[in-house]
Parts: C-alpha cells; sequence; structure tokens
C-alpha cells in the first residue's frame, strides 16, 4: 500500500482526499502548512506527494524545491492556479505533475499510478542508468524504443492482434536526442523550456517553434496520424507528454 502525504491547509479537500485514497488502497499522512509538508516529506519517506500551491504559510513551489533537494519523491500539484505560467512554474520546480481544481477522481487516480510506475521504473535502470526499452500500444500500433542500441521501431497490428508491418524508424541525430529524452522520462510533463534547455542547450531555452518543428517529425514518423498524436500528446501552452510505457490499450 503506497504511501501518500497530502499537503492541503483546506480541511474539506484533506478528508476527500483520504477518502478517495483510502478507498483506493493507499496510505495517507496530511499536513496543512508548508513548513509541515516539508518536514513529513523528508521524514516519512512517501511513495508520492499530493501538494497544494497556496498554504497559509509559504508557496507550495518552494515546498517542491525543499523536497528536490532531498529526494526524487513524486509530486502531483493540486491547485486551483490554471494559468499556463502557474503550470510551467510548478513543473520547472520539480513538480512530475499538475491537475488543475476541480478535477475527476479517476483523472487523480490515473496521474498518481502513472508517478508511481514512473518512480519505480527510475529505480530501477540498468546497466550505468541507461533506460529500460520504453514500448507502448495504442490503437494497434506498437512504440517500441531501446535507448541503448539507438534502434526505434513501430509495428502495426490487425483487428486479431496479430502484428503486421513491423519496421525501423530512421531518426536523424536530433529526433533521436529529443525522443530518448521523452522516454527517459515517459509519462511525465515536459515543459517546453525543459526539454529545450536539456536536448538543445541553455542558449535555445526560447526557441520554442524550433522544438514544435522537431516534435511535428517525430508524429510524422511515429503516428498512425501525426494531426492527432496518441504517444507524443501536448499538455496546451505547457508542453509534451510521452504514454507512460505499458499504459496504452490496443
Amino acid at each position: 500500500m503506497p504511501l501518500v502525504l497530502i499537503v492541503e491547509d483546506e480541511e474539506p479537500i484533506r478528508r476527500f482526499l483520504r477518502a478517495t485514497l483510502e478507498a483506493n488502497h493507499y496510505r495517507v499522512k496530511e499536513a496543512g502548512t508548508a513548513r509541515e509538508g516539508t518536514l513529513l516529506a523528508v521524514t516519512t519517506y512517501p511513495d508520492l506527494v499530493l501538494l497544494d500551491l497556496g498554504l497559509p504559510d509559504g508557496d507550495g513551489l518552494n515546498v517542491t524545491r525543499a523536497i528536490r533537494k532531498e529526494s526524487r519523491t513524486p509530486i502531483i500539484v493540486l491547485s486551483a492556479r490554471g494559468q499556463e505560467s502557474d503550470k510551467v512554474a510548478a513543473l520547472d520546480a520539480g513538480a512530475d505533475d499538475y491537475l488543475t481544481k476541480p478535477f475527476g477522481v479517476g483523472e487523480l487516480l490515473a496521474r498518481l499510478r502513472v508517478a508511481l510506475r514512473h518512480a519505480a521504473g527510475a529505480g530501477g535502470r540498468p546497466r550505468g542508468g541507461e533506460a529500460p526499452p520504453y514500448e507502448c500500444t495504442l490503437d494497434g500500433r506498437t512504440l517500441r524504443v531501446d535507448v541503448s542500441s539507438r534502434l526505434v521501431h513501430v509495428t502495426d497490428s490487425d483487428e486479431q492482434g496479430v502484428s503486421r508491418n513491423r519496421r525501423e524508424v530512421r531518426l536523424t541525430p536530433m529526433e533521436f536526442k529529443l525522443l530518448a529524452f521523452m522516454v527517459k522520462h515517459a509519462g511525465k510533463v515536459l515543459t517546453h523550456q525543459m526539454i529545450l534547455k536539456e536536448v538543445w542547450g541553455p542558449q535555445h531555452i526560447g526557441d520554442v517553434q524550433y522544438l514544435r518543428v522537431y516534435a511535428g517529425e517525430l508524429r510524422k514518423k511515429l503516428e498512425a496520424d501525426p494531426a492527432q498524436p496518441r504517444f507524443i500528446t501536448t499538455e496546451p501552452g505547457v508542453g509534451y507528454r510521452l504514454v507512460e510505457s505499458g499504459d496504452g490499450v490496443g
């Protein structure tokens, strides 16, 4: 039973979250302030933190930064702040995901499962931190990326699930570098600035259009319908997300 730390100053919301999580087999700890939340995050070793940004004694962004100095515990921000700049700031501070209030229980639980799977995968990478092969199937199409061997394959399946037309996808060095970075963080929201800094370098941090061009080229090579991408999804105004490995349904 994973342990979830809720850092939220509104007691009715804490009660709702506790009841929802416990009904779905999570253990729960609670904090109502930034100070208490930061302390519990680094002393009780939760598997995941649900964090509100508007706390009475401090900003949740500072709590995120403080936790990140000590651990890689997944952090999902739950906030009424729905502006693009708020989401980008939280993700750049170290949050793994961002949900705007009000949100659905189903979506919340799905985001928890993805964050916990990603954390478990990050803890078990083979050979010097290399990412394990990424494989995901959506609508009868399977995308497989082996970062260590630099091989990318797409396989289509028929209505009976029989694999057809397996092909290797040839990518340019920069396209592969972009895809490899997404694979490393599969399931997480990656901001434009985060991707540009890590893939192209700090001098390109403002070249968002440059990134859109490369993301578009990847989609042309990987997606069945690049205009309606399923593997590389857009987080409007924020960045991109590669669907978590194994999350797909054929």
